[in-house]
């Protein structure tokens, strides 16, 4: 198991940015893939980003369209998503997540058994 503790959300304008980070702790960053999902009010988690340790096996949603860039530091055992062109459609809790693996293969959130408490993120019009 991996603990995980997120940082950097907030209040945004419309197409401002955001850069979320996410710390690591407790087990060998390198063995996990790391991914970001999101959860908006009255919708399911879906999975924004997801990258393997090597950073060559990477996944983006659909609705990121170029705007978001996942990346990792296997050094400091760090992750972050750097958001950019940000809308209120992307206003939402954001969390990091775990899953043991050397390839992005699995994005449905009850493949991840590593969590973070989740940060907020708030875009306005």
């Amino acid at each position: 198991q991996v603990q995980l503790v997120e940082s950097g959300g907030g209040l945004v304008q419309a197409g401002g940015s955001l850069r979320l980070s996410c710390a690591a702790s407790g087990g060998t960053f390198s063995l996990y893939v790391m991914a970001w999902f999101r959860q908006a009010p009255g919708k399911e988690r879906e999975c924004v980003a997801a990258m393997n340790w090597s950073g060559d096996n990477i996944y983006y949603g659909r609705f990121v369209k170029g705007r978001f860039t996942i990346s990792r530091d296997n050094s400091q055992n760090t992750a972050a998503l750097q958001m950019n062109s940000l809308n209120p459609e992307d206003t939402a809790v954001y969390y990091c997540a775990a899953r043991r693996g050397m390839v992005v293969d699995e994005i449905a959130p009850d493949k991840y058994d590593n969590w973070g408490q989740g940060t907020q993120v708030t875009v306005s019009s």
